[in-house]
């Protein structure tokens, strides 16, 4: 199966856009295209994702068992209470980190492997349990944002400066999301406001590779009572990258540097009518220039991407009852990519997202809640490579949470009827189970789907309109042990099977059309731990599994069988001081053997004044020669300086 997919793609070269092909290179080799203190059930908590990505409650950072999580169940719980594993990159955790973009940060998630096809801006994939780029649902505040063309999101372009939080949810939840959450959900949340006068801020970067980076904001009330509250961020980054593909590897490929240029703001505005109701809007937009080389083409070309991920969304939440509270969100979105060769441009992929969420959350009882709601999405496709008709989406979901003494339980199930194949059914049922306040055991059952792209099904020559959704199922075991002084400590075994994967098959001589007939499973053991050791904050993970091809019994591509990650940052005397520590394993490419690697990355921040701080950063210290993807470059030992204020 592995070689049909590999003539697929190379009879595509001529036809598909190299930002496409640099993306599927992750899906289509093998098979996957690619008693602790319970939160209060009282409504006052506020119940749904939606609600808390748009009215985010101040999450406390005194106690390790404080922070709340909303992405597991759709709802705010303590992060040591969700089901699910569960990972959360919070304010400072997001500060300390080297990463510059959404895939750095994922690096450090349990079971996140990262594969970039160049320097910042080129595509990234994330392979999350195993499952591949496509199958792995990214929402920016409860809201999709992916392309409907290649059925993922443009993770490369959604950077750091403009995020507050960010949640990683692993396994099968598409009984809470719907298509795509087969390996688990990413939810970024957008910087929010607050009840205190307004407040500016800047910083300055200059870095190897010429980095230039430039952030601004300001948030705060615009009145005294912190009815309105309001925020806004400004962000330009610019690079000249280095070669994004070896030329000894590949000799069409250009050896100049590629550089890339993004641009980002988010807006949000929120007025608090009463203790009962709030509604507000919120506006996300990123725009990318991006350098790349094409291993197909001529040593003198000059290709660029032009990407932009645009997000607009109303929301409004209200309670109804002491027992009754419900969300309404509604938001468009655009994922917009075109190419140009040599200044001329080629072809583009423009994708138009509107999505409807209603939830309505009620309080049974104490700590019985039930969840019911309707989500309606809507998608079109502008290219000038192909037309597709429009693809509309009419979902309902109910779900369960409750706990009786020591045991917890979660059941969701999810009806996903799409326009364009049928309808998809889904469910997750998951138990818990407190032996006292320090350790815990979780179990669940689930399974998923991943509706096929447009190109999966109108692409010429090998699309198929035919194609019903890749289809898996889990099962998995966890031990989590919780305290104050050591944080959140998690072992989960999980096995996943999937079928009906879509797979090329050769039809005719030359012709390869996308079918129904993959087959694949993974089985494998994550650890995470985030919390302290003494004074020092800790964040690890540790990930063991195989991901096989159930037909060619080979290693699903770019998956490794064993990666880890180790943060650590502690603050002394007005200095904040850290490292990471990333190792991943050997893997396949499409028959080509990657070796294993560990980078090591340092970083330190002083505050010389309450407002005014420098910070310096050293990325690859030991400056190692790795291949994330076959005949791809990465950076070298770099070097980073900031300048920042935060007005007090």
């Amino acid at each position: 199966m592995s070689t049909s997919i590999a003539r697929a793609m190379l009879c595509s070269f001529a036809c598909l856009p190299l930002a496409a092909l640099a993306q599927a290179a992750d899906v289509v080799p093998a098979v996957v295209p690619t008693a602790v203190p319970v939160i209060p059930d009282a409504a006052s908590t506020s119940t749904s994702a939606t609600a808390v990505a748009s009215a985010r409650p101040v999450v406390p950072e005194t106690e390790s068992l404080a922070p709340i999580v909303v992405t597991a169940g759709r709802a705010p719980q303590r992060l040591a209470e969700a089901i699910p594993q569960t990972t959360l990159f919070d304010r400072q955790a997001i500060a300390d980190t080297s990463a510059r973009d959404l895939p750095g940060l994922l690096e450090l998630a349990p079971g996140a492997q990262i594969v970039r096809n160049g320097g910042p801006g080129a595509p990234a994939s994330l392979f999350l349990r195993g499952a591949s780029s496509t199958q792995s649902l990214v929402l920016i505040d409860g809201v999709r944002v992916d392309s409907v063309s290649l059925g993922g999101a443009q993770l490369a372009q959604i950077p750091l400066d403009q995020v507050d939080r960010v949640e990683v949810v692993n396994g099968n939840v598409s009984a809470l999301y719907g298509s795509g959450a087969i390996g688990g959900v990413v939810q970024v949340f957008t910087k929010d406001g607050g009840n205190h006068p307004p407040r500016f801020n800047f910083a300055l970067e200059y870095g190897s590779y010429h980095t230039q980076r430039q952030q601004a904001g300001v948030s705060g009330a615009l009145d005294s009572e912190g009815k309105t509250t309001f925020s806004l961020s400004l962000a330009r980054a610019k690079d000249d990258g280095f070669s994004s593909i070896n030329p000894a590897l590949a000799p069409n490929a250009n050896p100049n540097a590629n550089g890339y240029l993004n641009e980002s703001m988010t807006a949000m505005l929120k007025h608090k009518f009463n203790d009962q109701w709030d509604a507000g809007l919120r506006y996300f937009q990123s725009n990318g220039n991006d350098s790349y080389d094409n291993p197909f083409g001529m040593p003198g070309d000059l290709n660029n991407i032009y990407s932009k991920v645009q997000q607009m969304s109303a929301f409004a939440n209200g309670r109804l009852t002491d027992w009754w509270s419900t969300h309404f969100v509604v938001a468009a979105g655009n994922d917009r990519s075109q190419n140009a060769l040599n200044d001329v441009y080629s072809w583009q992929y423009n994708t138009n997202n509107h999505q409807y969420t209603w939830q309505n959350d009620f309080v049974l009882a104490p700590q019985q809640k039930i969840q019911v709601g309707y989500e309606r999405l809507d998608q079109s496709l502008e290219s000038n490579q192909y037309s597709a008709p429009d693809r509309h989406v009419n979902s309902g979901f109910i779900g369960y949470t409750g706990r009786f003494g020591g045991s917890q339980f979660q059941a969701n199930l999810r009806r996903d009827q799409y326009s364009d194949f049928g309808g998809a059914n889904s469910y997750y049922l998951g138990y818990g189970y407190d032996f006292n306040e320090n350790w815990k055991v979780t179990a669940s059952w689930s399974n998923a789907f991943r509706a096929p792209s447009f190109n999966d099904l109108y692409f010429p020559y090998s699309g198929n309109a035919l194609l019903q959704p890749e289809r898996s199922h889990s099962v998995e075991a966890g031990v989590q042990y919780t305290s104050d002084a050591v944080g959140v400590v998690r072992f989960t075994a999980f096995q996943t099977r999937y079928s009906n994967l879509i797979d090329y098959a050769q039809t005719s001589p030359g012709v390869f059309v996308a079918q129904n007939i993959g087959r694949a499973k993974v089985q494998g053991l994550e650890g995470a731990w985030s919390g302290r050791l003494g004074k020092t904050d800790v964040r690890a993970a540790l990930t063991f599994q195989n991901p096989v091809d159930e037909d060619t019994h080979m290693d699903l591509n770019r998956r490794a069988r064993h990666f880890a990650s180790l943060s650590a940052n502690r603050s002394i005397s007005g200095w904040r001081v850290g490292g990471e520590w990333l190792l991943s394993g050997e893997r396949n490419d499409s028959g080509n053997a990657l070796s294993g690697y560990g980078i090591v990355n340092l970083s330190a921040r002083y505050n010389f004044t309450k407002a005014w701080y420098v910070a310096a950063q050293i990325q690859n210290l030991f400056n190692k020669d790795y291949e994330l993807a076959y005949t791809y470059n990465t950076p070298g030992r770099g070097a980073y300086f900031t300048l920042g204020w935060q007005q007090q």
